[in-house]
């Protein structure tokens, strides 16, 4: 019989790599010569677009090179003159470049962009929404989001580079034993972009008050993972994690230090010793980075697991809105199988594949979901997969969130949604992984025509008109939107966004069989995208406590 090694991570670059950059619009447009606006490093001048003013390419950090690779980030250094913000800065330095070439890839990548309504001004106090891209923690950049669907509502947008892959997120011994927080990098940066904002969005206009973050995929872990973090207390008021739970246990420092001296060794660095790997290339660097990353438990940035944080109550506790798509792993299916060398995945390969991933837990597994419930075989891995690292990993986050802090659960489900990164498979892709970012952004619109239909459009309205009224409030609720009852576990109200009108729904741990993956541990992500899962092995402990017996 075949088993097929699994190397969904592919997609990951794909992914960023169909992603069309609305920087090519923005950058396209003539220049409105716009406001200058005094930052605490010194004066930018905006522009013009599309019914905002944008400021783009403003450093939020100093450029992490030479030595400053893998160390914190530091404030920007001043400047004087007015700066011309008016084109978009590099690209952090990854494998894939999502951009279309609108910028380069380098190492000096801290920068950040800001949008803003025509008729904003220092004074003006209107809520803030900082957006952390995804890619897998590997790939992706700031200028892939335009934010003009979101700007209208009366809010200034922040986009934002951070390091990826290696250079965000690794663990070295010899780097570890510099004294400096250390591994997560990525998330560092992104702290370092918060605290940027508190210091200067007043004088584009934003409330310091009332700032936001949101990301989708692994930018939804990020936020999932400021949650978590001591150090991020303070740098924001509310938190929005599209399709962020898939990995809210995560390896400990041990295990990534293991890894970091695997691959210092790999680049001729047999000391170990920090200078050796400073002084690697980008490209030599990229040769061995994941296609998917995670963050670790480092014991300051993160002391422990987001999963864990939640449980005990100690997060930073802001308003959440955190979520899901109906059929997150389809795009990933898609993409191993149909898009595959050998094409869908067949009956006789089904249960082989389920083996791989789960050794000897396999049998329940294939006794939950077995192919003659589904349509193809394609479709039951997606569904099982879908409930067990999307779907019921939120859903228990939430239950655990909602003990302490007001938090709203949401399941996209517009199963006519378009496919934007891949080409027509033999299933429907329905609402899969990332298809709800058309209705937030117009990140896609080239080169691919507006696709959605009018229905559709009226919920981007409303999705649109959610997001930015909770960045007001911290309350999704307000004006003509459909309610959204807060979650409990008890009540398990979800909000489904759905054509015509979103409304809620009760049976969503049910439609997800919530319960029987309750009793499994949890996914570890990064080694399902990468193939790399030893046979049976595709899940981590929780902070190195064993995980649950499974008696399902």
């Amino acid at each position: 019989m075949m088993h097929r090694v699994l190397i969904i991570a592919a997609l990951t670059a794909s992914v960023a790599t169909a992603a069309a950059a609305p920087a090519s619009v923005l950058e396209r447009t003539a220049h409105d010569r716009g406001p200058v606006v005094a930052t605490e490093y010194g004066p930018v001048r905006g522009y013009g677009v599309e019914g905002m003013h944008a400021f783009l390419g403003i450093p939020y950090a100093t450029p992490p090179v030479g030595r400053r690779r893998w160390q914190p980030p530091l404030p920007p250094a001043s400047w004087t003159g007015v700066r011309n913000a008016w084109t978009f800065a590099n690209h952090c330095a990854q494998n894939a470049d999502g951009a279309f070439g609108q910028g380069s890839l380098s190492e000096d990548c801290l920068y950040l962009n800001v949008f803003t309504p025509k008729d904003a001004a220092g004074g003006s106090n209107l809520p803030v929404m900082v957006w952390i891209h995804g890619g897998g923690l590997t790939n992706g950049e700031s200028d892939d989001y335009d934010p003009n669907r979101l700007v209208p509502h009366g809010v200034v947008v922040v986009t934002i580079n951070y390091r990826l892959g290696l250079f965000g997120f690794f663990a070295q011994k010899g780097i570890d034993a510099e004294g400096h927080p250390v591994m997560n990098y990525g998330l560092m940066d992104q702290q370092q972009a918060l605290a940027w904002v508190h210091q200067n969005i007043a004088a584009f206009g934003g409330d310091p008050a009332r700032v936001t973050i949101f990301g989708e995929s692994a930018g939804g872990l990020s936020v999932l993972s400021h949650l978590a973090s001591p150090l991020s207390a303070g740098l924001f008021s509310g938190a929005i994690a599209e399709s962020g739970g898939y990995q809210t246990v995560l390896p400990t420092l041990k295990t990534a230090e293991h890894s970091g001296d695997a691959i210092a060794a790999t680049l001729g660095c047999t000391s170990q010793k920090p200078s050796c790997l400073r002084s690697k290339s980008v490209e030599s660097i990229l040769k061995l980075t994941p296609s998917e990353n995670v963050p670790a438990t480092d014991g300051q940035v993160l002391p422990v697991s987001p999963k864990t944080a939640f449980r005990t109550g100690a997060f930073n506790r802001v308003p959440v809105i955190d979520g899901t798509n109906h059929d997150e792993f389809r795009l990933f299916t898609a993409g191993e199988f149909d898009l595959g060398p050998n094409g869908p995945l067949t009956r006789r390969e089904y249960p082989g594949v389920i083996a791989l991933l789960f050794g000897s837990l396999a049998p329940k597994i294939l006794a939950q979901y077995p192919l003659a419930a589904y349509p193809s075989p394609d479709l039951a891995f997606s569904a099982l997969m879908t409930d067990w690292v999307f779907s019921c990993q939120t859903h228990e986050a939430n239950g655990l969130l909602a003990k302490y802090t007001p938090t709203y659960s949401y399941e996209f489900a517009d199963e006519r949604a378009p496919e934007i990164f891949l080409p027509p498979v033999s299933f429907r892709y329905g609402s899969a992984h990332a298809s709800e970012l058309q209705f937030l952004w117009d990140e896609f619109a080239h080169p691919r025509p507006d696709q959605l239909s009018g229905a559709e459009r009226t919920l981007a309205g409303d999705m649109t008109g959610y997001w930015t009224q909770f960045a007001a409030t911290g309350d999704p609720n307000g004006g003509t939107n459909p309610h959204w009852p807060v979650f409990a576990a008890t009540a398990d109200d979800v909000e489904g966004l759905v054509t015509p009108a979103p409304a809620p729904f009760r049976t969503f741990a049910k439609d997800h069989q919530c319960g029987f993956w309750r009793a499994f541990p949890p996914p570890d992500i990064a080694c399902i995208l990468a193939g790399n899962c030893k046979p049976g092995k595709a899940y981590v402990g929780d902070d190195g406590l064993e995980p649950p017996t499974v008696t399902v």
